[in-house]
């Protein structure tokens, strides 16, 4: 369903991406982690050219995506932010549909009837009338979820997606993306929630310094890292001065 071929991207002087090869198979979920600055972020942001690469080549589903890809090819992508990125002046239904009726010509009617669907899969249907501001964080980040499923996207990408979120909030959002893993959508996410990486993802992808240093299944990844650098990742994830910060 994806795949990086040969992918560089820059940021200037800094060589953010190196030679990025990568096949994700269609239903797969993929966890993609790593310290701060490893350019996670930025190889799941390239697949719907948010970031436009510098060389290589990115297929999806076969095709090519441009560097600084079309809405179209856009459109076969759901994407949910770490910050939620809701329309404030729109209720949770009205940020659901915009898309759905402006790209994708449904009417009105339709596009409620499938809104209201799916924000009762993400169980806030009786939010459907309330503003992104009446709404708590975890409930943003569930309306995020929902509006990137509107447009029945073949892929769909996660960049930290509880990481600006309370710890008490951050349980039912994960619930969320476990149901959808298990529904079978190809899913790319880039978190530090080790249990949902455990739990649910098929492959375990560590990156650093822009470089792909492991990828394995997580029963592998985290009773056996092979690579040095993620053996220290985990190491440092499990360390008390970390655990103290995470239920800070």
């Amino acid at each position: 369903m994806i795949e990086f071929k040969n992918v560089d991207k820059h940021f200037a002087d800094l060589h953010v991406l190196q030679n990025i090869n990568l096949k994700v198979a269609k239903g797969e979920v993929v966890v993609v982690c790593g310290p701060s600055g490893s350019g996670k972020s930025t190889l799941i942001r390239t697949i719907n050219g948010l970031e436009p690469i510098n060389g290589g080549e990115i297929l999806v589903d076969g095709q090519a995506i441009s560097k600084r890809a079309r809405p179209a090819e856009r459109q076969k992508i759901g994407f949910v932010f770490q910050q939620f990125n809701l329309y404030p002046h729109l209720s949770a239904l009205q940020n659901i549909t915009l898309a759905p009726r402006r790209l994708g010509g449904l009417s009105e009617d339709k596009a409620n009837a499938e809104g209201l669907d799916l924000l009762a899969q993400v169980g806030l249907v009786e939010k459907s009338r309330h503003y992104p501001a009446q709404l708590s964080g975890g409930q943003q980040q569930r309306v995020a979820i929902a509006r990137a499923l509107a447009m029945k996207p073949r892929i769909l990408l996660f960049d930290e997606p509880t990481s600006a979120l309370d710890p008490e909030m951050i349980g039912e959002v994960l619930s969320v993306m476990k149901s959808l893993a298990h529904g079978g959508i190809t899913m790319m996410v880039v978190t530090h929630e080790m249990g949902f990486a455990r739990e649910v993802s098929d492959r375990v992808l560590f990156i650093d310094q822009g470089r792909i240093l492991e990828t394995a299944t997580p029963q592998a990844f985290f009773k056996h890292p092979v690579h040095p650098r993620a053996r220290q990742f985990l190491q440092q994830l499990q360390s008390p001065l970390h655990l103290a910060e995470e239920s800070a």
